[in-house]
């Protein structure tokens, strides 16, 4: 296509959508319309990390197992599973009513059924070294095969098992992770890397076409397996249509020009335009928005590099970090700065909403300047003097946060000059421990606390693992690796409570808040509630 074809064909697109609002003249259709500031880079399960790529593909794909929204595990191609031989073996049955997106690839063999084969195949590509995935690690229990192979096997058509080298209870939540989608072998080895922009999966929604930076459109699966409560086959939507606006403010416009129906998150440019203080909806607002909360499991936080091996560096001292910790007000910095969306960050890394979520046992760090000019003093650094300015690693999106952190320290003596970076290029410095202290969260990837505190596992430092901070306890270590050997979910919340509080003595991290999801959808848009790892499923989604 020519380069004026292109533009051609864009405008077009983009004023027919626009046009059809949520349905065509005939009012016959549902077009559900959203935006993804961050952009979408593949639409291949494979590489899906990070929101904007995850959101997409829950549309497009799905897996043996899936999470409601009370983070349960619950059925999906997988009708159901036994777990034998110790936890170690994992046996699934498959639905038979389950087909890969009815595209042209198929249009001379009709539909094709998903058997276990698929899953074999499929789980066995995200351990490939040459398709490298970043979803590898999900599979490190898996047991190998004398030649190497992992331990996916398809006893028959319908049935799939997994064999692991050891108990490892996190391990079903594991699989409801969106990597674990199954994809059809001969589409993916047809396009090769071109598979991110070809995708065939067997969710409710399926690829329409996709002008990178302008719009993706997913339509409706005439052939999808899941029916709602009364019989009625899902999803309800005929379509879905994403746009890529960058710029924050020109995001909220369209939304409130009714341009777009699902507006996610807050953001300082119109924060104050849709809240009150007390962040509740701004009433003016009540008759064309709702405006849906859920607690999230994302922790935000600063990370010590622990680990750094330079002796000048004050951040070395455990007593430094408590007294960062201590020396600014969380409650006021969310009333102020987050209109009281999300929690003041005062007990341990695990967020509110995980059941080992502890405030009564997991004691965090409150707002007390005396303590931390205390700490300062048993360091050497009396009110401060003698300590240098401490940088801290920022992106754009969180520096009104960090400024306040900044203003508030000055107060104690502690000086910090704030070093804003681009958001891909601070990750990458992150992860090559390039970075003494940065800001930083960590989203739910699995419902289990072993997914926050494996991230403070020495075995889990950079290439393997997630250990930003290079944080290593020889204790932590071993506690860590007991948890996981606990079948029972009490005891084994028990360990976890004692891991986060050992956590927050050795101070590794700054725990900010707990976040909320928050959703803005127009007022005839029904069943877009958030849940707790703010997945967005549009399978029950509809619009008036």
């Amino acid at each position: 296509m020519s380069k004026v074809c292109q533009i051609i064909f864009t405008i077009l697109l983009v004023c027919a959508f626009a046009a059809c609002g949520n349905r065509n003249d005939n009012g016959d259709k549902m077009i559900f319309r959203y935006n993804e500031s961050a952009g979408i880079q593949t639409l291949d399960p494979a590489y899906s990390s990070g929101q904007s790529v995850i959101w997409a593909c829950n549309q497009l794909y799905n897996g043996l197992v899936d999470l409601d929204d009370s983070l349960n595990v619950v059925p999906c191609i997988a009708k159901r599973w036994e777990i034998s031989d110790g936890g170690k073996v994992y046996t699934f049955t498959l639905r038979d009513d389950v087909y890969f997106h009815n595209t042209n690839f198929f249009k001379f063999n009709g539909k094709r059924k998903v058997t276990a084969d698929d899953f074999v195949y499929s789980f066995s590509r995200i351990l490939d070294g040459s398709v490298a995935s970043p979803g590898a690690w999900i599979f490190q229990k898996v047991a190998r095969q004398d030649d190497g192979t992992p331990c996916f096997f398809a006893l028959n058509d319908s049935t799939f098992q997994i064999r692991l080298t050891e108990f490892f209870p996190p391990f079903i939540g594991i699989l409801t992770m969106k990597y674990c989608s199954v994809v059809p072998r001969e589409v993916v080895e047809h396009f090769g890397k071109e598979f991110r922009n070809h995708p065939v999966g067997t969710g409710p929604f399926q690829f329409q076409l996709w002008e990178e930076g302008v719009k993706l459109v997913l339509r409706k699966n005439p052939d999808y397996f899941e029916k709602d409560e009364n019989g009625e086959q899902l999803p309800y939507l005929d379509a879905v249509a994403i746009s890529f606006i960058v710029d924050k403010q020109s995001v909220f416009m369209e939304f409130m020009k009714g341009s777009l129906d699902f507006m996610s998150g807050i953001e300082a440019c119109y924060k104050d335009a849709l809240l009150t203080k007390d962040g509740q909806l701004n009433p003016e607002h009540k008759d064309n928005i709702q405006m849906l909360t859920s607690p999230y499991l994302n922790t935000e936080y600063l990370g010590f590099l622990v680990k750094d091996d330079d002796k000048d560096n004050p951040l070395r001292d455990k007593r430094i970090r408590q007294a960062i910790n201590y020396g600014f007000d969380r409650e006021k910095m969310m009333r102020y700065l987050r209109n009281n969306i999300g929690y003041a960050g005062t007990s341990g890394f695990i967020p509110k909403g995980m059941p080992s979520f502890d405030p009564q046992r997991v004691k965090g760090y409150n707002y007390n300047p005396a303590k931390a000019l205390q700490l300062l003093a048993e360091a050497g650094y009396p009110q401060g003097k003698g300590l240098p300015p401490i940088p801290l690693s920022v992106s754009a999106s969180y520096l009104d946060l960090c400024q306040y952190i900044q203003h508030e320290l000055n107060d104690i003596g502690i000086q910090l000059t704030l070093d804003v970076q681009q958001a891909a290029q601070q990750r990458q410095m992150m992860r090559n421990y390039q970075l003494p202290f940065f800001r930083a969260s960590w989203i739910c990837d699995y419902p289990d606390a072993e997914n926050y505190l494996a991230l403070f596992y020495s075995k889990n430092m950079q290439p393997v693992g997630s250990n930003y901070t290079g944080y290593a306890n020889p204790k932590f270590d071993k506690l860590f690796v007991h948890s996981q050997r606990i079948i029972d979910d009490d005891q084994r919340n028990d360990c976890y409570t004692r891991l986060d509080s050992m956590l927050m003595e050795d101070a590794p991290v700054v725990v900010l808040y707990y976040d909320k999801a928050v959703r803005f959808v127009r007022a005839n848009v029904h069943n877009a509630q958030p849940n707790p790892i703010n997945m967005l499923d549009l399978r029950r989604v509809h619009i008036e």
